[in-house]
């Protein structure tokens, strides 16, 4: 399910100012690649993925996901994307996960036995055969944010939006999620999206990035390709600030 978006622009009005929070971007994400989305905090990042899940609607410009559109397949966008955003989750904080799970079985009309099946596959890679039965509330972040994949990926959605996926998580948790992510790229061909504060997510699991400063995009290619297409002055600093931790 490949992604395009075509000169996608919004703005926002504060105080009397208008802030150009994404301003007229272009790119293309292919079927089945993982995707890294990164820049500075207030580059763009989350408004563009926010336009790219329907939750905001762009001011200007379009959004294609496998030649569908919001404005005229909003439901069959929904059932065929999941979305991750690290400091919101879609569990039901109060009652037991696998409760929230049966809830999404019956929401995304998922057959009995491909429901069985992920939820198996997901307990054993992720180890949340643990925790399932415990409420949000008495869980760690890592052992959320598990549960909270487990969940976006149990309809087996084409694509899967993942913002800061691994934010203020241990090491061990980071490194199992990261395992997890490259596991259900490969065998189910899953496109994937993801913006980080870690460049270690990026460096462990993207092969193409985007970068945005200023709502614009600075960067549309490989990994490898921005190393080595830091020559320019512009590019050399935006890469020296985030592979510093500075700004990403």
């Amino acid at each position: 399910m490949g992604i395009e978006v075509r000169n996608l622009s919004k703005t926002y009005r504060r105080r009397r100012a208008v802030i150009n929070a994404v301003n007229d971007i272009s790119f293309t994400v292919e079927t089945g690649s993982i995707t890294g989305f990164i820049g500075a905090n207030g580059a763009g990042k989350s408004t563009t993925i926010k336009m790219m899940t329907g939750i905001l609607t762009p001011d200007a410009g379009a959004i294609s996901i496998d030649g569908m559109t919001f404005e005229k397949n909003r439901k069959d966008i929904m059932r065929r994307i999941g979305v991750v955003f690290g400091q919101r989750s879609v569990l039901c904080w109060d009652i037991p996960i696998i409760e929230t799970f049966r809830l999404f079985k019956d929401i995304y009309r998922i057959p009995t036995n491909i429901y069985k099946e992920n939820l198996e596959a997901f307990s054993d890679i992720l180890g949340i055969d643990k925790t399932i039965h415990k409420p949000p509330r008495q869980l760690s972040l890592g052992e959320r944010m598990k549960a909270d994949l487990a969940a976006s990926l149990l309809y087996n959605p084409d694509v899967l939006f993942l913002d800061e996926p691994t934010i203020g998580i241990d090491v061990l948790s980071k490194e199992k999620i990261r395992n997890f992510i490259k596991k259900i790229n490969k065998t189910r061909g899953t496109t994937i999206i993801l913006t980080t504060h870690d460049m270690s997510d990026i460096e462990a699991l993207c092969e193409n990035m985007i970068i945005l400063e200023k709502g614009a995009i600075r960067y549309d290619g490989t990994l490898c390709g921005l190393k080595s297409d830091a020559h320019t002055e512009n590019l050399e600093t935006i890469v020296k600030n985030i592979f510093a931790g500075e700004a990403v």
